[in-house]
């Protein structure tokens, strides 16, 4: 009988090897100076905004602390209120979860559209993101400047809407409030992958096997 750890493995592969057809990934060129300059003003423990799968967002390095209490402050938004990071494959997010519950691997696998998952036991992360039932919120972004951005950090990201703490989440670039973009340390004005995009699903999926979902 294999060992857990091989039947892990096994089960992420499947998982990171789905195809829902035969078509090739789409290249997409992006300006990778923007891109780079964004990544090094994380680096710096900056805040930044940025284009993300859904919306424009902004956010940090999901491991540098006070980057953290950065964000909370430019957001005006209460530290009881989570907040969600995304990886860029699901080999990352193995490295930010205690366990991937096996249901989880089943959803990801049979996913098709931005989907936030409640995990329980996070790790490695700034503790002010774990929230106080010691759960995390993470998404697995298919979005090519997230993929870029986290890939140049080689950490995950903060995620949480470009608006302050009360106000509308913004549709586009040009909804984003002058007060937040003058609070916020780097602009990366790049435009949405894909326009129109509703908030990601939430789903939160626990170690004993009970799913909620939070939003549709």
């Amino acid at each position: 009988m294999p060992r857990r750890s091989d039947r892990d493995k096994n089960r992420r592969d499947q998982v990171r090897g789905r195809t829902p057809s035969k078509k090739k990934q789409e290249v997409v060129d992006l300006p990778m100076e923007d891109v780079r300059e964004a990544v090094t003003a994380l680096k710096k423990g900056k805040v930044i905004l940025y284009p993300t799968d859904t919306i424009y967002g902004i956010g940090c390095d999901a491991t540098n602390y006070d980057a953290i209490e950065e964000l909370y402050k430019i957001k005006k938004r209460d530290r009881s209120k989570s907040l969600i990071i995304l990886v860029d494959s699901f080999e990352m997010l193995d490295r930010y979860i205690e366990e991937v519950p096996e249901m989880a691997w089943q959803v990801l696998k049979l996913n098709k559209k931005p989907l936030t998952i409640i995990y329980d036991r996070p790790k490695a992360v700034a503790e002010n993101l774990i929230a106080a039932d010691n759960t995390l919120a993470i998404r697995v972004t298919n979005d090519p400047v997230c993929r870029a951005l986290i890939r140049g950090l080689r950490k995950p990201i903060v995620s949480t809407s470009a608006n302050l703490s009360g106000e509308k989440s913004p549709v586009g670039f040009i909804d984003i409030s002058e007060e937040l973009k003058s609070r916020v340390d780097h602009i990366l004005d790049l435009p949405l992958a894909k326009t129109n995009v509703p908030p990601s699903s939430i789903i939160k999926i626990s170690n004993d096997g009970t799913m909620k979902i939070l939003r549709k």
